[in-house]
């Protein structure tokens, strides 16, 4: 009987380091910071990029649009062959500033007054510009285009949050698959200085035994005695004690309290320092590393994706690309049905994320194309939001499904993968808008 307790125990080991006693860094804080670079590196490549040529000629900077642009240009001709060809401007539209417009609607107002007026001026230019996205020619573009951005991410995120929980799901069941069963067991005068994981002990006798510096992982104690028994510096996470006996036994540092002993007796036993708080850390679930390789696996997929778009968007097009990526992660999507090990779902979960990666380029490029100089950005922006609606509803749709079912999830997301993969060809080509 004690061979098999010692062949379940496992080793725990600490993922953490600190700087002197006063700065403890967890594993998930140096996630949490190595998740911030990357967005860090990004406010400061910003610092040198050039403002576009349109905001340029708002603020009266003619020079340094014509730079902009010709910059632009020279770049284009360059990538064609063509780095002889110079850059010519034989008519500039310059759109009023919104300073002159103030002036002009109250020369004699008082600095508060301006103020007030030119915030009502620039909430109007919103929102006539938002319903110009709205008019005709582009009024039909903007409903598919929300249609596209709105069924890609609602697939998309509401993926992203089931499938993690359903490969816990699957390790859970997997790990309950290996429990170790113990039933009427008699130890006495015996040191438990190790872990115990995964394991039920029924209708067992512990005699004179001494708990030190252990843990519980996953135990669970059913109809057992614990007589003359000593816990110290006993941690227990997910154990329970079921219909338990407890007499003349001494707790010291331990975290066993009440909503662990379940119907359990107490007899002439005291409970000393006991530990307070969440006892559980990362190394204690390894489930959660896993989840973590999972999504690190499914992002880099995105690699070879995004390679194979940026190099046939132009040969192939915006649009067969953006509703083939739709189409075929949606059919991708429909497969995990059929996955019933965790190596197949992450595979199926690393061709979906490579297929669908392509969708989000060539939707980014279609949707900048498609609309005129000035309403492209409210018109971005508008699609962007159906973005962040969908993938709110998809988070708490497939969220609320997870360990329920998964045929929903995947009809659902396979549906609205290649509706809106449909819609997308339906769009108009956008190749020819290229800056000459």
């Amino acid at each position: 009987m004690l061979s098999q307790i010692f062949n379940n125990t496992s080793v725990i080991t600490w993922s953490n380091f600190s700087m002197g006693s006063a700065y403890q860094f967890h594993s998930w804080r140096v996630f949490v910071v190595v998740c911030a670079l990357p967005c860090v590196s990004a406010v400061v490549a910003l610092t040198f990029m050039p403002e576009s040529p349109r905001f340029f000629l708002e603020v009266g900077k003619h020079d340094e649009a014509w730079m902009v642009l010709k910059h632009i240009h020279d770049t284009n001709m360059r990538a064609r062959g063509e780095p002889e060809r110079v850059f010519t401007v034989n008519r500039i539209k310059i759109p009023k500033q919104l300073d002159e417009l103030v002036e002009m609607q109250n020369e004699s107002a008082n600095p508060v007054l301006k103020v007030l007026f030119k915030i009502k001026t620039e909430l109007r230019g919103i929102w006539l510009t938002f319903m110009k996205c709205f008019n005709y020619p582009v009024r039909d573009n903007t409903i598919k285009l929300a249609v596209v951005w709105f069924t890609l991410s609602f697939g998309y995120y509401g993926l992203s949050v089931w499938f993690p929980d359903v490969i816990k799901h699957l390790q859970a069941d997997e790990y309950a698959s290996r429990v170790k069963l113990h039933n009427s067991e008699h130890i006495e005068d015996f040191t438990f200085n190790f872990t115990l994981e995964n394991q039920i002990h029924r209708n067992g006798v512990f005699l004179n035994d001494r708990f030190i510096s252990m843990k519980f992982k996953a135990v669970t104690f059913i109809d057992s005695s614990f007589i003359n028994c000593y816990f110290e510096d006993v941690s227990s996470v997910g154990s329970f004690f079921k219909n338990c006996t407890f007499v003349d036994s001494f707790f010291y540092n331990t975290d066993i309290d009440d909503a662990k002993l379940t119907n359990s007796r107490v007899i002439n036993s005291s409970f000393h320092h006991n530990k307070t708080g969440c006892q559980m850390t990362f190394d204690d679930d390894y489930s959660a590393y896993w989840v973590y390789f999972v999504n690190f696996l499914g992002t880099l997929a995105v690699l070879p994706g995004n390679i194979v778009s940026a190099l046939l968007m132009d040969k192939i097009g915006r649009l067969s690309m953006l509703g083939g990526s739709m189409v075929l992660s949606g059919i991708s999507c429909f497969f995990l049905w059929f996955g019933t090990s965790e190596s197949m779902m992450i595979f199926m979960l690393c061709l979906y994320n490579g297929l669908s990666i392509s969708a989000w380029n060539s939707l980014d490029v279609v949707t900048a194309e498609l609309y005129p100089t000035d309403r492209r950005g409210t018109g971005f922006g508008f699609c962007n939001a159906m973005c962040k609606l969908a993938a709110v509803l998809g988070n708490l749709i497939f969220g609320s499904l997870v360990g329920i079912t998964k045929a929903i999830p995947i009809l659902m997301a396979s549906t609205v993968l290649v509706g809106g993969g449909l819609v997308g060809l339906r769009l108009p080509d956008t190749r020819a808008n290229v800056l000459m």
